[in-house]
């Protein structure tokens, strides 16, 4: 019979093109992941992938193969869970990547409830602005604010994301409220942390802007900062400052501009034929936590 760590392999091998990449996730040398490819094939007798010194591929016969060990890891998955109490009793560890000040505001807050139902199951959450190649540094999934265009990755939307442009009242008081987009010239504004150009959709379409400012950061908090203390004009999501447009503190600028809405908050994970229990569940947490309308914006 043919070794299960033999299929799991070769299965990662496949998701990750890259027998290296593989033994990262899976914890073995790149010669260790040969061999056992190797042991496969010639037990099997046939050859599985194609080898370039570029990149691997499928074989015909390694395509069929691959779609049917893919249905038999799932279904050692749900047997497991089903013996463990179906989901109730997860173990080992959930490596999850998400941006530095989303996770700590709206995930950070939220590990309690899901972690106490399963109190056999680790966190190692990584706050990070950059994006991370989630199958190369071994995570399990990524959170995402983003327009997501990497097909090689499969996406879970959360919620909507809701960009607006927003300042201080006192900074209105001072510098008074721009009438037109074109009055934004005459305003302090606060360019993003990372440089990135201002995506609005108004009533005459989409149009980007990328504003000039006395302030250069890479923090996307100091950004945050600057703008309830008054310094500017500043494009901010409704997660980031919801309790200061409740309580106040900052106030929306030209609402007929807000940011483009192919922007969501998401879910990313490697792979959704073979998609550990562990990871729908947390995805699924998210999900019903923050819904079509997230609590922020209520």
């Amino acid at each position: 019979m043919t070794n299960l760590g033999d299929l799991e392999i070769f299965a990662r091998v496949v998701s990750t093109g890259s027998m290296s990449m593989a033994g990262r996730v899976l914890g073995f040398s790149p010669a260790v992941i040969s061999k056992r490819i190797k042991r496969l094939e010639d037990r099997l007798g046939t050859r599985l992938l194609q080898r370039t010194t570029r990149q691997i591929s499928l074989t015909e016969a390694g395509q069929g193969f691959y779609d049917r060990v893919l249905a038999i890891l799932a279904g050692l998955e749900e047997a497991e869970a089903y013996i463990s109490g179906r989901s109730a009793r997860m173990h080992g560890t959930l490596k999850i990547s998400a941006p530095t000040s989303f996770g700590r505001m709206h995930i950070a807050p939220h590990l309690r409830p899901f972690m106490s139902a399963h109190p056999d199951l680790n966190i190692h959450l990584v706050l990070t602005d950059e994006f991370t190649d989630i199958v190369g540094e071994g995570f399990d999934l990524a959170i995402r604010i983003a327009e997501l265009t990497d097909s090689s990755l499969v996406a879970r939307r959360l919620a909507p994301v809701r960009r607006i442009l927003c300042a201080s009242p006192d900074y209105v008081a001072t510098h008074g409220m721009p009438e037109d987009i074109d009055a934004l010239r005459e305003h302090t504004c606060l360019p993003a942390h990372n440089n990135d150009a201002w995506r609005l959709e108004g009533p005459k379409g989409a149009i980007t802007l990328r504003p000039e400012g006395t302030l250069i950061t890479n923090s996307s908090e100091v950004i945050r900062e600057a703008v309830i203390g008054g310094l500017g004009i500043a494009l901010r999501s409704t997660w980031d400052i919801g309790r200061e447009l409740q309580e106040g503190k900052l106030v929306q600028v030209l609402p007929a501009y807000e940011g483009s809405r192919n922007v969501a908050l998401s879910a990313v994970y490697p792979s959704r034929q073979f998609l550990p229990a562990k990871v729908r569940l947390f995805i699924d947490y998210l999900a019903e936590l923050y819904g079509p309308t997230p609590y922020w914006e209520r």
